[in-house]
């Protein structure tokens, strides 16, 4: 994996975490590789694999059962909506506003592309 300069490495390995959670690969109850399988697979310091697990935990995503290791929670595919959607509005939103505003783009205009975009990726 890839990573970009300006996010920190743990978040971006939970991104791919929201990914899977949201593609339905992972659902409540099912347990999540372990934090030394996912080092491998990000190619990180098992340290940083766990700042990832911690910070799901702390939201409620996944939890540990001791001895066994980390399950998505019951309700961790709504929470993956919630803060996506939260950090969707509040870092991505207002960045797209902006460029839609120096383009001289309109909600007419995304519509044509959204319908295009969606037609290309049924």
């Amino acid at each position: 994996m890839e990573f970009r300069e300006n996010q920190a490495i743990y978040i971006q390995i939970a991104n791919r975490f929201f990914e899977n959670i949201l593609k339905r690969k992972w659902t409540s109850g099912d347990k999540i590789p372990s934090i030394r399988d996912m080092a491998v697979e990000f190619e990180v310091n098992p340290n940083t694999t766990m700042r990832t697990f911690t910070y799901l935990q702390d939201k409620g995503i996944i939890y540990n059962k001791r001895g066994i290791g980390y399950f998505l929670a019951d309700d961790g595919f709504e929470k993956t909506i919630a803060l996506k959607k939260e950090q969707f509005v509040e870092e991505e939103l207002p960045v797209f506003f902006n460029t839609m505003q120096l383009l001289g783009l309109t909600l007419e205009d995304l519509k044509v592309y959204f319908k295009s975009y969606a037609a290309a990726n049924v």
